[in-house]
C-alpha cells in the first residue's frame, strides 16, 4: 500500500471519536468482520489508527478505498462542513430517465477532459443521494486528498449541495461536469449557506413549509391615552400584546423546529423617499444594495426579533421570505412580478 494512502487512512481514523470508530469501519466494509474483531478499540486512538492501517495493508488498500472511508466520515459528520445550495435548470420540463452509470461516466469524462490529475469517488445512499468526492491536483501535481470538494446530488431534482475546497478555481469545472452529467444547461448559486445539510434540504425540497403574512400589523387599542396612563402601559407587562406576538410568530414560522440556515443574501432595489422641498436627489434612480444575513441559526434569530422587542410583529416579508425566495430562484427571475415588493432577482 502506498505511504500516502496509509497516512490518509490513519488521519481519517484519528478524526473519528473513539467510541464510533468501529461503527464507521463497519459502514466502510473494506475490512472483514474477522479483521475488525482483532482491533482493540479501548486503546488510544493513535494505536487504533496504526492497527487499522496494518489491516488495510493486508487488503492492499488504494486511494479509492481511502476516499470511500472519507465520504462515509463526511456523511456521518456532515455538519462539520459548510454547504452551499445550487439549482440547475433545463429547457424542457419532462422528466428523463436517470441512469447512475451514465451519470458517473459522463461526470468523470467531463472533469478529466479539463484536468487529468483528479481523484473522483462516488457513493450512493438510500435517499437517492449521490455523494461525490473530488480531490484536485494540477497538471504537474498529484491530487491533494486533504482539500477535496464534496457534492451531494439527489437524482431527478435540480438541486446540488456543494462543499468546496479552498481552491475556488475548481468550482466552475465542478459545475460544468454536474450540468453535463445530469442534462441541465444552467446552474446558479441560491445564496443559502449552512453547516446543516439536512436543513438546506428541508428548505429546497419543501419539507419545511413556512407561512407568509397576508396582513398588516394592527396598532394597539386605545391610541388616544393620557400620558400618565400611557407610561403605565409601557412599564406594565402587556399580556395581550405578548399573546398577539406569539400567535403571529406561530403563523409565520410554525410551531416545529426550524431549519438551521446560517447564511442568506439577496439584492434589494428601492426608491428613496424624501421631502420634495429638500431636493436631495436630482435623478429619481432606484437605490440598489446587496443584503446579507448570517447567524448560527438565522431563522431562529428572525423568529426571536418580535418577542425580544427588537421588531414589530408580524415581521416584514423582506425578512420572512428568505427561504421561500431562494427556493423559487428561477421562477422569480422568469416572472418578475411574483416576488415581494422591494425585491429584484439575485
Amino acid at each position: 500500500m502506498d505511504e500516502t494512502v496509509a497516512e490518509y487512512i490513519r488521519r481519517t481514523v484519528l478524526k473519528i471519536p473513539r467510541d464510533e470508530i468501529k461503527m464507521l469501519l463497519q459502514k466502510w466494509g473494506f475490512l472483514s468482520e474477522a479483521q475488525l474483531q482483532t482491533l482493540n478499540f479501548h486503546q488510544i486512538k493513535d494505536n487504533i489508527s496504526q492497527e487499522v492501517v496494518q489491516l488495510c495493508e493486508e487488503n492492499s488498500a488504494d486511494i479509492k478505498q481511502a476516499a470511500v472511508l472519507d465520504i462515509i466520515y463526511n456523511h456521518v459528520y456532515q455538519n462539520k462542513r459548510m454547504w452551499n445550495v445550487y439549482q440547475m435548470k433545463k429547457s424542457g420540463e419532462d422528466l428523463e430517465y436517470f441512469d447512475i452509470t451514465d451519470f458517473k461516466k459522463t461526470f468523470k469524462g467531463r472533469l478529466r477532459s479539463a484536468l487529468k490529475n483528479v481523484t473522483i469517488t462516488f457513493k450512493e445512499y438510500e435517499d437517492n443521494a449521490i455523494w461525490i468526492r473530488v480531490a484536485w491536483g494540477t497538471p504537474n501535481k498529484k491530487p491533494n486528498q486533504y482539500k477535496p470538494s464534496y457534492v451531494v446530488y439527489h437524482s431527478q431534482t435540480p438541486y446540488v449541495f456543494i462543499s468546496t475546497s479552498v481552491l475556488k478555481s475548481t468550482l466552475p469545472l465542478l459545475c460544468q461536469a454536474l450540468m453535463v452529467a445530469s442534462n441541465y444547461h444552467d446552474i446558479r448559486e441560491m445564496e443559502l449557506r449552512s453547516h446543516s445539510l439536512n436543513s438546506l434540504k428541508d428548505i429546497v425540497f419543501k419539507r419545511y413549509s413556512q407561512n407568509f403574512q397576508t396582513y398588516s400589523p394592527k396598532p394597539l387599542e386605545g391610541g388616544n391615552v393620557e400620558p400618565e396612563k400611557a407610561d403605565i402601559r409601557i412599564v406594565e407587562e402587556n399580556k395581550s400584546e405578548k399573546e398577539r406576538i406569539h400567535r403571529l410568530n406561530q403563523e409565520v414560522f410554525g410551531s416545529g423546529p426550524l431549519p438551521k440556515l446560517e447564511f442568506a443574501q439577496y439584492r434589494l432595489e428601492t426608491m428613496f423617499k424624501s421631502d420634495p422641498k429638500m431636493d436631495v436627489l436630482d435623478k429619481k434612480e432606484p437605490f440598489r444594495c446587496l443584503v446579507k444575513f448570517s447567524s448560527p441559526h438565522l431563522l431562529e434569530s428572525l423568529k426571536s426579533l418580535a418577542p425580544a422587542g427588537m421588531a414589530d410583529a408580524p415581521l416584514s416579508p423582506l425578512l420572512t421570505c428568505i427561504p421561500h425566495k431562494a427556493r423559487n430562484y428561477f421562477k422569480i427571475r422568469e416572472k418578475k412580478g411574483l416576488f415581494p415588493e422591494g425585491f429584484v432577482s439575485p
